[in-house]
């Protein structure tokens, strides 16, 4: 006489249920915010009075005209005036400019005093513009934030040997409304959209980009076709992950921009334990968010979540010990409806 097992659903069924859940969160969760064409200066504050600030009523001077749409022409002479539209690129947002890193400085600190006279002198046009280097170069008080590494790396890429003097650090930083971001934003998409928008006020405008180069502008879109998932990656990665030289501890951001046929393909560098953006664009992160012991918030609420590179070394263990309660469970069950018939 033979004997069937027959197992009946029980709880074993729903702890493997959980299980299978648990595995596919772990395995492919992360997160996907949307992203939206925003500028690559940070966003409009409230109206900020300028006589809060020092010398803001000596640049008073030039905003008067550089602070609006328009101005006034006046021949003393003949006693006319006439209004005139200021070019879009030489008009000064008062809001940017005082919530900006520079809202302290002089207009004449950068440029030449020979702008306090009216109508300026044509041959101002060509004037050298101070870079970052040489304010911040060599001065103890901004160590911290390593200038001349960045300065080093920025001579080494290929916007400065493909463009020399012409391409300075003002291409990217507009110095009237610079404002530090990846240091001071808790918000990875935010800091994402306003990097990657640096990168696109060149190479998503013809009207820029062609100051620089008679060569055409390359669609963004067509030359990354070969990235898998491209809408996720250019929402969830910054441009300069793939694109700059391998980082290091020193600064925050890589400024040594390669050529396209060095650009990073390789997915596994993102992809992995050893994974770049936890290096780079989750470099300054509370590790505690993305290791041990912090289950929920370091798999459910982290903004760290990348494929293949993180691990919840609590959430593997829990996994582990589950899969195995209910191969023993099964067992033990199978061998008492065996031994009872």
């Amino acid at each position: 006489m033979t004997h069937e097992v027959y197992i009946r659903p029980s709880w074993f069924v729903i702890l493997l249920i959980v299980l299978v859940i648990l595995v596919f969160v772990y395995s492919y969760s992360s997160k996907v915010s949307s992203i939206s064409a925003t500028s690559p200066v940070p966003a409009k504050t409230d109206s900020i009075s300028m006589h809060e600030f020092k010398n803001a009523g000596e640049n008073e001077n030039c905003l008067k005209c550089h602070g609006q749409s328009k101005y006034v022409l006046e021949n003393i002479e003949m006693g006319k005036s006439v209004f005139k539209r200021m070019y879009s690129e030489l008009i000064i947002d008062r809001d940017l400019f005082y919530s900006s890193n520079h809202r302290y400085f002089k207009c004449i600190d950068c440029h030449s005093e020979d702008y306090t006279t009216f109508p300026h002198p044509n041959n101002l046009r060509m004037e050298s513009k101070a870079s970052c280097i040489d304010c911040h170069g060599g001065d103890p008080q901004y160590a911290k934030y390593f200038f001349e590494n960045i300065d080093t790396g920025f001579q080494a890429s290929v916007h400065s040997q493909k463009h020399s003097q012409d391409f300075t650090c003002w291409m990217c930083h507009n110095p009237h409304t610079y404002k530090i971001n990846a240091r001071t934003n808790e918000n990875i998409t935010k800091t994402i959209i306003y990097d990657n928008n640096i990168c696109l006020s060149c190479h998503s405008d013809y009207r820029k980009y062609e100051l620089l180069t008679e060569k055409e502008n390359p669609n963004i879109l067509s030359k990354h076709d070969w990235l898998p998932n491209q809408e996720l990656h250019f929402a969830s990665v910054r441009c300069i992950e793939c694109h700059t030289k391998k980082k290091t501890d020193s600064a925050l951001i890589a400024h040594q921009i390669l050529p396209k046929t060095k650009a990073l393909k390789n997915c596994k560098e993102c992809h992995s334990v050893k994974s770049e953006l936890l290096s780079t664009l989750y470099k300054y992160q509370a590790q505690e968010v993305r290791s041990t012991g912090r289950l929920f918030s370091g798999i459910f609420t982290s903004d760290t979540i990348v494929i293949g590179a993180a691990r919840n070394y609590t959430l593997t263990w829990l996994s582990i010990i589950i899969f195995i309660g209910i191969i023993a469970g099964i067992i033990v069950h199978a061998c008492i409806r065996y031994l009872k018939h």
